[in-house]
């Protein structure tokens, strides 16, 4: 199975403008994706899909070949994930080589490991659609999350008669650090129509996401407590 590994950074950022290159722990954010990668896949393997000089030059420190930039029209922030993807598998088809799967590793969750990538894709196969990689969430429809409804009244997101949250049937949130997708039904359909969906469980560690300020000073609050070690 020949895979395509790509790792979306656009230059903008509203939530935390430049996080993609700015130093998490001492090192460039994206770093700890790239470093993943290569430990994981072969370097021409892998597709960074970026219109950020700083995330070129990071990217071509580590020794990875980066043969195009992204077109300005897919590095907006209403540029939707599934043309970004097409666009890296394109090029690669016409340009290299037909890959059997796609896996897609956001820069925004460093703490995935390798063994995690593997395992997560040893799930995948060109029966299904997509594995992606998820956390068991607290947030649970059946205990805590509620929707107002047409007077304004909230009420429970999914009906239940438990009264304890660990009663409840266990829900998952999608936690954006790894996924492994059909090439074939990409080309048919968004991520968010796939029915043929396999989970990959992950721990809250491995599953945290940086999105905005507080995302991160946590991130250096888990590297620096040293998390990992107590999992």
């Amino acid at each position: 199975m020949k895979p395509l590994v790509i790792i979306p950074a656009r230059a903008g950022s509203k939530g935390l403008p430049g996080k993609n290159w700015k130093p998490l722990h001492g090192k460039p954010l994206i770093q700890y994706t790239i470093e993943v990668a290569m430990e994981t896949f072969a370097a021409d393997e892998i597709c960074i899909t970026t219109d950020s000089p700083e995330v070129l030059a990071i990217a071509k420190s580590m020794g990875l070949n980066v043969p195009f930039v992204r077109p300005e029209a897919l590095a907006s922030d209403t540029a939707g994930s599934r043309e970004v993807i097409l666009h890296g598998l394109d090029f690669w088809s016409i340009n290299f080589y037909q890959p059997d799967v796609i896996v897609l590793l956001q820069p925004t969750s460093p703490f995935r490991t390798s063994e995690q990538i593997r395992a997560g894709l040893s799930l995948y196969s060109k029966e299904i659609d997509m594995v992606v990689g998820v956390k068991e969430t607290k947030a649970n429809p059946y205990y805590v999350l509620r929707e107002e409804d047409e007077q304004g009244f909230l009420k429970p997101s999914k009906v239940g008669t438990f009264t304890r949250r660990q009663d409840c049937p266990k829900v998952y949130e999608i936690n954006g650090a790894f996924y492994a997708i059909n090439p074939a039904s990409l080309l048919q359909k968004n991520l968010s129509d796939f029915e043929r969906v396999i989970k990959f469980e992950m721990d809250a560690f491995s599953s945290h996401d940086i999105d905005g300020r507080l995302d991160w000073v946590i991130a250096e609050s888990m590297i620096q407590a040293n998390l990992r070690s107590e999992l």
